[in-house]
């Protein structure tokens, strides 16, 4: 192994250096005493108030507006009156209607007077509704929760369905349960199912609400009026929050939120004091019950609001103290730019200026193509003095249509459809992997190659899309997969009961199993294999028994399925340029791989409760992709070509913090496979693996069974028996540090007889000479002054000129300049 002498030290901290860089959190600043500024403005949201019946009750928020567009909210400030005496004001500032006809609210704050305008349409108070009134308050006391009766076996002899999905099994469990001892029809307050959630018998959940309190007297109400389920009457359709985008300039700042349920019958309710609120980042904001958002730092957060079903998330941005702050305008090279850009000034933010042409041209050669460029490539580009748009736009070009370009998306593709001799067989891996090169090569639109991959029939010789079949091979398998790896949404939640947090259903579920219900497959000795599409075969509920119907979970316009197999109607469904997640998932994906976090992130868990940080940018780039006929090269050059790809990993004072609205690159772990190759470039000693050509690439490997166990596996290489991307792990460990330290991979590469520096020293080169060809060869930059000055003197004191030569490339390989895509 080289020695390492002065460089070990030197090597131990710029390992450990990437951990603090991506981990490292900015703590909560103190803020500046302000003086309060006067409001220029007052708002209402909303502007008017309608109340329907006896026991609707209402609010509306109070927002001031300042000289600089700032907006606070004044809600808890503000004193109502109502001299008209249409409605009454409750010490939370809710109005209950006292008579009918029309009339205002005058409220009284920040040295301004303004008016609500007040509907009251009727005094008549309805019945208690089971579905729209008792089943919110099993949600809001947690009844229904995973942790209490919701749970998949409920508790103590009473389950309930998780968060109220089914009302109906909710209120059989109830009403008929242990022969209905829940509910004392004869005395109502003596009923089981007021008793527990008050404390008036033990109760393992503890004290849920008081007897003088508004849930206490809904249900002791719905029982005393017969405790009926009314079948016709239709849950919440949608949720409205107001305000839609709110900023909080400062730590402690609070802002109020109004929820309103749209119903399936037009009607409205307000149930911002039932709704249940969850902040995605409580460290930036907590949410608290009435839906009270307080900034605790600076950051993007997003509250959920759930409620009976629905949920709505609203983005909350915390601004923090951002005295002296100016937009400082970058380069915009393309539409990411300005939607990137257009996101940076709303948070206050400035984005890092363009990285060098060395440390730009390591970053696109590992993106595009996996192996960083060589000696002579960097130079020839440190050299070209053409602007700096057009010498990278042609390197992206280039490189795009490389053929290491093709081996890496291949191994890429690979990973994901599970190329993998326990799914394929040994002859298998190498005929599908050769058709998932093929089909990059040629340059297939992604929707035809997904098509091919779904719709594939007859003998996988003839036609190896059919082996993606096998992987998939049956129906619970593929709609699991499918909708996980093309739609980026994962139907697994829902296998079992409608998904707590989402639109999918349990139905659902086994609705889009039944398009695969009828594949065939014919496996053959020597691992042959066909598929084929049976005249029958159909998928059934589990609940019943009772066969699904072919349906996807949701439509669009356009829809034509006349004479099309199943398989072929779920394609022509899935690959349309109106689904909705079809594309939109496809460029997440694509982008994360670039820049080292998805819009949506994980990109394989979208979901209304995991927004997008930047929704039009994805939106810019879904869009963008359909145009260009869904060409993944273009997409790829697309996203390369921007600044906000070439911007510095070097942060500013107002970008330091952001580590989700791509101000500033991000420093990435290589890959498995791009570091093993990139140690065999950097030494100039490729790699060998038993049983494969001299030369073969670690991204060329057939499967994971090939060099198993061996450092590919220690750095994360994926075992392909999922599609999800969490199967590839980025994470450093200390089996990692040591393996790169003492082990024989590097050490064997580097003192190779026919390796880079064997070769190189063979010229009698001068130390000068030495010095720059490894750090061309491992940084791919030429040394700082400081940095020579160093390797210079180390050169100087070894005790020969291969000695310190190769101390120099083991530093430097195990240097995190070396390990992280920066």
């Amino acid at each position: 192994m080289p020695s390492s002498r002065s460089y070990r030290n030197w090597t131990i901290g710029l390992l450990a250096a990437p951990l603090l860089l991506v981990s490292a959190l900015t703590p909560a600043r103190s803020q500046p005493a302000h003086k309060t500024p006067a409001f220029r403005q007052i708002q209402l949201l909303p502007n008017s108030l309608t109340l329907t019946h006896g026991n609707d009750s209402r609010h509306a928020l109070v927002i001031g507006i300042r000289a600089d567009g700032a907006r606070v909210d004044l809600t808890g400030k503000a004193a109502y009156a109502s001299a008209d005496g249409l409605v009454s004001v409750d010490k939370n500032g809710y109005l209950h209607p006292k008579r009918v006809g029309k009339g205002s609210v005058q409220i009284q704050v920040a040295g301004k007077r303004l008016d609500l305008p007040v509907t009251v349409q009727s005094l008549d108070i309805p019945r208690v509704s089971f579905v729209r009134d008792i089943m919110p308050i099993l949600s809001t006391a947690g009844c229904n929760a995973g942790t209490c009766h919701g749970s998949a076996k409920g508790k103590n002899g009473f389950k309930l369905s998780l968060r109220g999905y089914d009302p109906a099994f909710d209120y059989r469990a109830l009403i008929e349960a242990y022969n209905g001892r829940r509910l004392n029809r004869a005395q109502p307050e003596e009923s089981l199912f007021l008793l527990k959630p008050t404390q008036g018998v033990p109760h393992a959940g503890g004290l849920r609400f008081d007897t003088d309190s508004p849930e206490y007297a809904t249900l002791l109400g719905w029982i005393r009026q017969g405790a009926e389920y009314d079948a016709g009457v239709g849950r919440a359709s949608s949720i409205e929050v107001l305000p839609k985008r709110p900023t909080l300039r400062l730590i402690g700042e609070g802002q109020r939120v109004l929820v309103i349920a749209h119903y399936p019958d037009g009607a409205t309710r307000d149930v911002t004091r039932s709704a249940i609120y969850t902040s995605s980042v409580p460290d930036v904001a907590t949410a608290s019950h009435w839906g009270r958002v307080v900034a605790e730092r600076r950051g993007e957060t997003y509250l959920l609001c759930r409620y009976e079903g629905q949920f709505s998330t609203t983005p909350f941005t915390v601004l923090g103290d951002r005295t002296g702050y100016r937009w400082q305008p970058q380069v915009q090279n393309n539409f990411i730019d300005r939607l990137v850009d257009q996101k940076l000034q709303h948070i206050q933010a400035n984005p890092s200026p363009l990285a060098s042409d060395a440390d730009f041209l390591r970053r696109v050669y590992l993106d595009l193509t996996g192996i960083p460029p060589t000696p002579a490539e960097t130079r020839a580009f440190l050299a070209d003095k053409a602007p700096t748009r057009v010498k990278r736009d042609q390197v992206i070009a280039r490189l795009l249509a490389s053929t290491d370009y093709v081996e890496h998306w291949t191994n890429k593709w690979a990973d994901l459809l599970q190329c993998n001799r326990k799914y394929l067989g040994a002859r298998g891996i190498f005929v599908f992997r050769n058709w998932i090169r093929e089909q990059i090569a040629e340059g297939r639109p992604y929707d035809q190659f997904v098509r091919e991959l779904l719709t594939a029939t007859g003998d996988a010789s003839a036609n190896p899309a059919v082996y993606y079949s096998q992987v998939i091979n049956t129906p619970n398998a593929a709609t699991e997969n499918v909708t996980q790896l093309f739609l980026g949404i994962r139907f697994a939640c829902n296998k079992c009961h409608d998904h707590p947090f989402e639109r999918w259903t349990r139905g659902q579920h086994y609705e889009l199993a039944a398009y695969f219900g009828r594949l065939g497959l014919k496996r053959r000795p020597g691992g042959q294999v066909s598929a084929f599409d049976r005249a029958q075969g159909e998928v059934l509920y589990p609940v019943d028994g009772h066969v699904m119907v072919p349906k996807p979970p949701y439509t669009y316009k356009d829809m034509n399925d006349s004479g099309a197999t199943r398989r072929e109607q779920f394609a022509n469904w899935l690959i349309s340029a109106d689904n909705p997640y079809f594309a939109r998932s496809y460029v997440n994906r694509i982008w994360s791989y670039f820049t080292g976090r998805g819009i949506i992130d994980p990109v394989d868990d979208i979901r209304n409760t995991n927004p997008p940080t930047n929704a039009a940018l994805l939106d810019g780039l879904t869009e963008d992709f359909i145009q260009s006929g869904f060409d993944s090269r273009h997409l790829m050059q697309v996203i390369c070509q921007s600044r906000v790809y070439q911007a510095s990993i070097a942060t500013n004072r107002w970008n330091d913090d952001d580590t989700l609205n791509f101000s500033h690159a991000r420093p990435r772990r290589l890959s498995a496979e791009e570091l093993l190759d990139a140690i065999g470039r950097a030494t100039g000693s490729p790699i060998k693996f038993a049983g494969l050509p001299a030369g073969t690439r670690a991204a060329q490997l057939p499967d994971p069974t090939v060099a198993k166990g061996g450092f590919l596996d220690l750095f994360g290489r994926p075992q392909r028996e999922s599609p999800c991307e969490c199967e590839r792990s980025s994470a450093i460990s200390l089996g990692q540090a040591l393996s790169l330290i003492n082990g024989s991979t590097v050490a064997d590469a580097i003192s190779a007889t026919n390796g880079r520096l064997a070769r190189l020293l063979k010229t009698q080169p001068s130390n000068d000479q030495v010095v720059e060809e490894i750090y061309l060869a491992t940084l791919c930059r030429r040394p700082k002054a400081k940095e020579k000055q160093l390797a210079l003197a180390h050169l100087a004191k070894a005790a020969n000129q291969t000695e310190g030569a190769q101390d120099l490339m083991w530093a430097l390989i195990n240097s995190s300049s070396f390990l992280f895509n920066r």
